[in-house]
């Protein structure tokens, strides 16, 4: 059972990729730590669900070779929890560059494979690593079924596995996991009912936010859950799977997916974007999503419209601007789980 704090915000972040670990980034500064809170910040427990389709890279190997669920978005996550200068954080993420069956391989996706061998459980392996780096947060896969998403594309082509999908230049006409049926954690539908603030985004559409709603039980317990439930938006069009989606399409494919209108809110960039930034994601058929407002609000969700962006070399979500988003958001829905008590 989820320890009862009475004074800690309780956080669920859905997601994968890189999206959900900037997020996750932003909020470590205020976690729960030994029941102290960061300094100049309220305590907050975090509790991550990512989702378990990857089959490209490093993961892809580990999945194939050694029948695993694939760990490189939970190393992810676990980094990003984790104190950003220890030894032990910079280890995991460390990337063999050579070596015959090594290459391309992080340490972290072996320190995970090897461990759900040693412990027979992925969800237990995940634990355990997460205690080993002293994370912030708790981290759990949306399924510990070996699952795979497929792809129903508009010209009718059915695509198996997310390295394909995000090849396809068919727009995407919905998801599934193959096979269906799987369901959560335990640990997981309990942080849902236990939360102020129940996040998805920013992160790929299809094959990041939308799978975790695909795990048989997950939307009823959103649903059921009195806390807050928000959405970040991507910033960019993805390349195989969002190409000309506005925001509105975004929630819209959502929904459909989850068979339920779920966000209470909707956040926003405004900040404009770099112009030479922007010719080169043109040129790989990316650009920025619309922020169609009205669209939005027909849709019954509230609007947070806010400068989010982190310009470097890439276009990325700031991940103190959004942490601080979801703090807001998980005080009003402290807010109004107290006063559904009252009641």
């Amino acid at each position: 059972m989820i320890e009862q704090t009475p004074d800690c915000l309780r956080i669920v972040a859905a997601g994968g990729g890189t999206g959900l670990s900037t997020l996750l980034h932003g909020l470590k500064r205020y976690a729960y730590s030994a029941g102290r809170p960061a300094p100049g910040g309220p305590l907050v427990d975090i509790a991550a669900v990512v989702t378990v389709t990857d089959d490209g890279g490093s993961s892809g190997r580990l999945r194939r070779d050694f029948e695993v669920l694939p760990p490189g978005d939970i190393r992810n996550c676990m980094v990003a929890l984790s104190e950003d200068e220890t030894l032990l954080s910079r280890l995991f993420q460390y990337r063999f560059a050579s070596g015959r069956g090594l290459k391309g391989h992080s340490f972290g996706n072996l320190f995970l494979t090897a461990l759900t061998h040693v412990t027979g459980d992925f969800a237990l392996a995940v634990k355990e690593s997460s205690e080993v780096l002293a994370i912030k947060g708790r981290i759990y896969p949306c399924t510990a079924s070996d699952v795979i998403v497929e792809a129903e594309l508009d010209n009718g082509e059915k695509v198996s596995g997310e390295t394909k999908i995000s090849r396809s230049r068919s727009r995407i006409r919905r998801i599934s996991l193959k096979p269906s049926g799987c369901g959560p954690l335990k640990e997981t539908l309990e942080a849902i009912e236990a939360a102020d603030l129940i996040s998805f985004g920013p992160g790929s559409l299809f094959t990041s936010v939308i799978p975790n709603l695909l795990v048989e039980g997950i939307p009823d317990a959103i649903r059921n859950s009195r806390a807050v439930k928000a959405y970040f938006v991507n910033l960019m069009w993805q390349p195989g799977e969002t190409v000309d989606f506005s925001a509105a399409d975004h929630v819209a494919a959502i929904y459909e997916h989850a068979g339920a209108k779920l966000f209470d809110y909707v956040v926003l960039n405004t900040r404009p974007m770099g112009a030479s930034l922007l010719y080169r994601y043109a040129e790989e058929q990316a650009r920025p999503v619309e922020n169609d407002m009205e669209r939005l609000e027909s849709m019954g969700v509230k609007i947070i419209a806010r400068d989010l962006l982190q310009e470097a070399k890439k276009i990325r979500h700031n991940p103190e601007a959004i942490a601080d988003v979801a703090i807001e958001l998980a005080r009003e829905g402290r807010r109004r789980r107290l006063a559904a008590q009252c009641v």
